[in-house]
């Protein structure tokens, strides 16, 4: 199966989530392929937290009936 290229994450998020993990500077000097595949999980890790932190707090906004 081939790879889908450019993801759901914009670049914006990405580099977001970078800055938080203190791995931008090297997204800056060697761009993502320069990042420790430790961190990217990490990126991955934290992105999901987001996501269901955001999900959990739209369902807790609008309650189904």
């Amino acid at each position: 199966m081939a790879r889908k290229r450019g993801g759901v994450m914009s670049e914006e998020l990405k580099y977001e989530l970078a800055k938080e993990l203190g791995v931008a500077p090297i997204v800056d000097r060697e761009g993502w392929g320069g990042v420790p595949s430790k961190h990217c999980g990490n990126l991955v890790r934290l992105a999901i937290e987001r996501a269901e932190k955001m999900l959990a707090d739209e369902n807790n906004n609008n309650p189904q009936r």
